[in-house]
């Protein structure tokens, strides 16, 4: 029998599960991979394949909770073939985006979960023609949001000669957090994520395609848990390894999410991200003479000074203006999803109760 504890599982998510839900013989089972519509199930039982309860999950599906990986859920077991999801148990942690497919849909924005009840996020970058500090932010501001900790961990050492230069660069936006320069290839760094190993934690992968995710879990691991693609020379552009997201559990009982490499990274709802990843420019814009200060023309402008002697760079400034603006936008659209599935749930609460017999409140009217 599998102990769920060593993938994760704790008095967190045991405390959700309630009597009703035991008496329906409903277990805890992790997510390890989702690909569309099917998910890939670890239990007590081991592993099996899961599809949701449709009469719970598809009759209101824009106001459900869909399942993502790393997240737990209570399933319905089936000797016999897919067990059946029930629900997803509140998240511990989780890393999010603006929705790529609905993103140019204004009505149909929407957040996509990438992974759930993590430790540590690995903000990864390679150190060729990738790189890119902008990104980075970016990556920051969300990882800061998701409730786990940001790791920036700078890959591809071996091909790049000025790696220290590029990684006083990322210590220059994010000061004071852990930054680890590595090659997977020769195995220069590893030695330096060995404190985020610990068993039954987890860990998850996000960059770009062709950064090195799926080789550094292989290197992790010891072994080749996954294929690695080549990278094209002249632009070191990397195809997409890893095609959904997965989750593995090496034999030291680390847990790893591999996420495939993302094109773009909506930003959705990040505030208290973005306070963390800028916070040298929020410091300063409470130093500023006036409190709704513009940074534009008044005079006492902590920020414009900074602008001018050069403390603060006009890139770093305009990327967070630039992120702040998104943060604004998609959190007016996150308020108004809300309230939307707020509305229905207590529509359908009350066209519930009216529907209830007048003598036996038990019974519902046909």
């Amino acid at each position: 029998m599998i102990n769920l504890n060593h993938y994760g599982y704790n008095d967190i998510f045991d405390r959700q599960i309630t009597e009703e839900d035991k008496a329906m013989g409903l277990i805890p089972a992790r997510v390890i991979s989702v690909q569309k519509e099917t998910y890939q199930l670890i239990s007590e039982h081991g592993e099996n394949n899961g599809k949701l309860k449709g009469s719970i999950f598809y009759q209101d599906s824009k106001y459900q909770t869909y399942p993502a990986v790393g997240d737990f859920v209570l399933i319905k077991p089936n000797p016999m073939g897919d067990e059946v999801i029930y629900r997803v148990l509140d998240r511990r942690t989780s890393f999010s985006r603006l929705n790529p497919t609905l993103r140019n849909n204004v009505s149909g924005a929407s957040e996509q979960i990438v992974a759930a009840n993590f430790d540590y996020v690995f903000i990864m970058a390679s150190l060729n023609y990738d790189f890119n500090v902008r990104r980075i932010e970016r990556y920051l501001a969300t990882a800061w949001q998701s409730g786990g900790m940001p790791v920036i961990v700078l890959t591809k050492a071996d091909l790049c000669e000025d790696y220290d230069e590029k990684a006083d660069e990322i210590r220059a936006i994010a000061s004071g957090m852990d930054i680890h320069v590595i090659s997977a290839v020769t195995g220069f760094g590893m030695d330096s994520l060995a404190k985020y190993l610990k068993p039954n934690s987890t860990l998850v992968f996000l960059g770009s395609s062709g950064i090195g995710k799926s080789s550094l879990v292989n290197a992790l691991a010891g072994e080749d848990l996954m294929k690695v693609n080549e990278i094209r020379e002249d632009d070191s552009k990397g195809h997409h390894t890893t095609t959904y997201r997965q989750l593995f559990k090496m034999d030291n009982g680390v847990l790893i999410i591999d996420t495939p490499g993302m094109r773009e990274l909506g930003i959705w709802a990040v505030e208290e991200g973005l306070g963390e990843t800028f916070s040298d420019i929020e410091e300063l814009a409470a130093k500023c003479r006036f409190h709704d200060c513009s940074h534009m023309k008044e005079p006492g402008c902590a920020v414009k000074a900074a602008l001018n002697d050069g403390t603060l760079t006009t890139e770093r400034w305009k990327s967070y203006i630039k992120l702040k603006k998104e943060a604004r936008h998609s959190a007016k659209k996150a308020a108004l999803l809300k309230a939307k599935t707020t509305s229905y749930k207590n529509t359908a609460k009350n066209q519930y109760s009216s529907r209830k017999h007048p003598l036996y409140p038990d019974k519902i009217d046909n």
